[in-house]
Order: structure tokens, then C-alpha cells, then sequence
């Protein structure tokens, strides 16, 4: 289920004290950022354009226009800068898929029994992970599993029919519960 609005990038701490900012950029191609307009916040209510864009160590640094102080910077600090998702590409490949268009879909088991729905898809420099919250009732429901985005775990997306099908074999299991700390 595609959402109207897609996170490109967070700010982050000011750099410097002319208001530049730390910018960290989720897109394939950092510079990319530079050529999409309007970017805006969460509600599309504030518009940034990005005056200069650099390389940090760990992040990019970057001008916002209009925001030339410390703490005019500072006050930005964790907001995300987002797109219109009509104004994005679609994905070039079949196998390729914005993080907001899987958040939402339905996940099946590969025999189509109902298995919950993704609610979050994390990066955390591995490959991506899919959150999902599981169907209540039975093994593990209601609670929420992390599993990797691979083809051996997640072997068909379908965003028409908005459901994405897993296998998560050995990622299921139930936990063993503590061991009786009181026992001597």
C-alpha cells in the first residue's frame, strides 16, 4: 500500500555555526536528493531546498536555504525531508522496491496462510529487515518478528494485491523460556 509521502533523508545535528546541517540520505544516489523538488516535512508543509551538499565522514553535510544560524539548524535537528512519492521513479527492476511500499502488505506463508502485516522495514547496514506483526493466536501471534528481505525468506512481492509471501522457517521458533534462577 504505497503512501503518499516518502523519507529521503534526516537531518541531523548542526555542523558548524553558519547553519549548515548533518544530512543523513536514504536514496541509492545521494546526490539524486539534489534534483528532487519540493522536498518537504512529514505533512508536506514545509519546503527545503538544499542551497550545497558535501561529504561528511559518516553523512553529508549540507546549506538549507534560509537557515543561516546555529540554531536555526539546531531546531531541525531529526526532522525528515521527504518527496511526493508520484514524483519518484518507479523501481528499475522487478525485485526492486521502495521501503513505504512494503509497509502495510499483508505477509502470507507459501501455502497463503495468513501470517501478518509488515509494519516497518529497517536498514541497519546488512541488508534490509522486514518487521512484521504477526496474525494473534498460535505460534508467536501477536508479537512482532524481524526477518530478512531475501528471496530465501521472502520469495514473492505483490504490491497489487498488496501482500508479500514468506517462508520464515527457522526465524519462527519458539523461544525457550528462562532458566528457573531459583533452582539450586
Amino acid at each position: 500500500m504505497p503512501h503518499d509521502r516518502i523519507l529521503l533523508a534526516r537531518i541531523g545535528a548542526p555542523h558548524g555555526v553558519r547553519g549548515e546541517v548533518r544530512l543523513f540520505v536514504f536514496a541509492d544516489d545521494p546526490a539524486s536528493l539534489m534534483d528532487y523538488a519540493p522536498l518537504t516535512d512529514e505533512a508536506g508543509a514545509r519546503i527545503f531546498r538544499i542551497g550545497s551538499m558535501r561529504p561528511g565522514k559518516e553523512h553529508f553535510v549540507a546549506r538549507l536555504e534560509g537557515v543561516d544560524t546555529r540554531e536555526a539548524a539546531e531546531a531541525l535537528t531529526n526532522a525528515g525531508i521527504y518527496i511526493a512519492r508520484d514524483l519518484l521513479p518507479e523501481p528499475d527492476e522487478e525485485d526492486d522496491f521502495y521501503h513505504a511500499d512494503l509497509i502495510g502488505l499483508a505477509a502470507v506463508t507459501t501455502d497463503g496462510a495468513p501470517f501478518g502485516k509488515v509494519v516497518a522495514v529497517h536498514d541497519f547496514g546488512a541488508g534490509d529487515i522486514l518487521e512484521i506483526a504477526q496474525e494473534g493466536g498460535g505460534k508467536g501471534g501477536g508479537r512482532t518478528l524481524m526477518l530478512p528481505f531475501t528471496k530465501a525468506v521472502v520469495p514473492g512481492v505483490d504490491l497489487k494485491a498488496g501482500r508479500l509471501t514468506v517462508d520464515p522457517g527457522e526465524w519462527v521458533r519458539e523461544e525457550a523460556p528462562p532458566p528457573d534462577a531459583d533452582q539450586g
